[in-house]
């Protein structure tokens, strides 16, 4: 946790523009007659803005105070209202069946991969019935794949950077389809990119319980 209040006073890690993937993710959410959205590991708040701006009854959880109160000061200058908590992703304090989709992105997999399994059982256990999972996860074919500490088998920690501490875990479409085993339809899309010779390589991933 110390880790990521640090991280979020970064500009770089607190952009307010959405990423393309939620922002595609709109007609999707509007076709559904989605309304009740859970941003899971929301950061500073991004996508907890550009969602509530869409009309969506969105909340926020992060375990960070720092991007949840630049949140807070954020959807305040826009005169907007959004419920955040403080929440760590593997034990999400909610009932039951309670949010139509919970997005996770640029998160989930900061974690070993029996807590990643646990946090997907938790989103599976808040969706309600028809409800979707959305989330991005690093792919093996990723440049840093590999790369810093190994913690345990496909999961590493940086040893230096700004994401120093921050652990990485990496799978592939056979491991998510394990991990997801509960949802009834997955989906995968695969999205890559270059950056000089790093390859930036993630699955996009919506699962329907």
């Amino acid at each position: 946790m110390a880790e990521w209040n640090h991280i979020l006073k970064r500009k770089e890690y607190a952009p307010e523009k959405p990423t393309e993937l939620v922002v595609n993710l709109i007609p999707t959410l509007k076709k559904k007659n989605v309304k009740q959205i859970l941003d899971l590991g929301c950061g500073a708040g991004r996508h907890v803005i550009y969602l509530t701006e869409k009309g969506c009854e969105v909340q926020g959880n992060d375990i960070s105070r720092t991007g949840l109160k630049t949140t807070k000061e954020r959807l305040e200058k826009r005169r907007l209202g959004a419920e955040l908590v403080k929440a760590d992703m593997k034990s999400i304090p909610y009932i039951n069946s309670c949010f139509d989709v919970v997005i996770c992105i640029n998160t989930i997999y900061h974690q070993k991969k029996a807590e990643i399994q646990k946090t997907i059982s938790e989103i599976h256990r808040i969706l309600r019935d028809n409800g979707l999972f959305f989330a991005n996860f690093h792919s093996k074919r990723s440049g840093r794949y590999g790369k810093g500490i190994k913690i345990e088998e496909d999961t590493f920690m940086d040893e230096a950077g700004p994401e120093r501490g921050i652990l990485h875990h990496f799978v592939d479409e056979e491991e998510l389809r394990r991990l997801l085993k509960d949802f009834r339809r997955i989906n995968f899309e695969i999205l890559e990119e270059k950056a000089g010779n790093y390859l930036r390589s993630r699955i996009i991933v919506t699962a329907e319980k």
